[in-house]
C-alpha cells in the first residue's frame, strides 16, 4: 500500500507545481514597452495639450473611459513638470485604446496510472501512461498607447504602449484604478522631464 501512496503524491506536486506558476503569471501586470526618437530634443519641451481629436475619441466625444484615460495622461505630465497649455503646446499628447478577443491554446502531458494486481508481487502496481492535455482560454486583451507628437513638427518623439488582459466585469472603480496603474507603468518608461525642472 505504501508504493501506491508513493505513485499517487507525484501527479499531486506537479499540479501544485503548475498551479503555481500559473498563478504567479496572473499576478503580473501588463507588458510595457516604449520607442524614443533619439534626434529630438526633450530639453526644450515645458508645456503640453490633448491632440484633438484624441484617437480614443474618432467618433467625436468623450466617454467616462476617455476622460479618465485623459486625467490620468495629465496626472502624470504635471508630475513631470510640465505645465498644460491649450493654446501654444510643445508637446501634443494622443492616447488610443482598443480591446481584443484572444485565445490561448495550451497542450500539456500529463501521466496518470493504471493499477493491476500483479500475482507474482502479491501487491497491486501503478502503471503510468501518457496523455496530452490541451486547454482553450479564451480572454480580452487590452491596449493603451501614449504618444508624445511635437507640435511644431508634427512628429512623433516618443511613445509608450501598456498591453495586458483586461476584465469587463470589474466596477468603475476598479477600472479606474487600473487606468490609473497602467499609464503610471508606461510613463515610468517616459526618461524626460520637463525643461528647466
Amino acid at each position: 500500500m505504501a508504493r501506491f501512496n508513493r505513485y499517487l503524491r507525484i501527479p499531486r506536486i506537479a499540479f501544485l507545481l503548475v498551479l503555481a506558476t500559473l498563478l504567479a503569471a496572473c499576478a503580473t501586470g501588463p507588458r510595457v514597452s516604449s520607442e524614443i526618437d533619439p534626434t529630438a530634443d526633450f530639453g526644450r519641451y515645458r508645456t503640453f495639450a490633448f491632440y484633438s481629436p484624441l484617437a480614443i475619441e474618432a467618433q467625436g466625444y468623450s466617454t467616462p473611459t476617455s476622460n479618465r484615460l485623459r486625467d490620468a495622461a495629465r496626472a502624470q505630465m504635471e508630475a513631470r513638470g510640465y505645465v498644460y497649455d491649450e493654446r501654444d503646446p510643445d508637446l501634443w499628447v494622443n492616447l488610443n485604446a482598443y480591446l481584443q478577443e484572444r485565445t490561448d491554446v495550451t497542450t500539456m502531458p500529463e501521466v496518470d496510472y493504471s493499477y493491476y494486481y500483479s500475482y507474482r508481487a502479491r501487491a497491486y502496481v501503478a502503471v503510468p501512461y501518457w496523455r496530452d492535455r490541451t486547454d482553450v482560454r479564451r480572454y480580452t486583451e487590452g491596449t493603451l498607447n501614449v504618444d508624445l507628437v511635437d507640435a511644431r513638427q508634427n512628429r512623433l518623439v516618443w511613445t509608450g504602449v501598456a498591453v495586458g488582459r483586461a476584465s469587463r466585469s470589474s466596477t468603475p472603480a476598479e477600472r479606474g484604478a487600473k487606468i490609473d496603474s497602467a499609464m503610471a507603468e508606461i510613463f515610468a518608461r517616459y526618461p524626460h522631464r520637463a525643461a528647466g525642472r
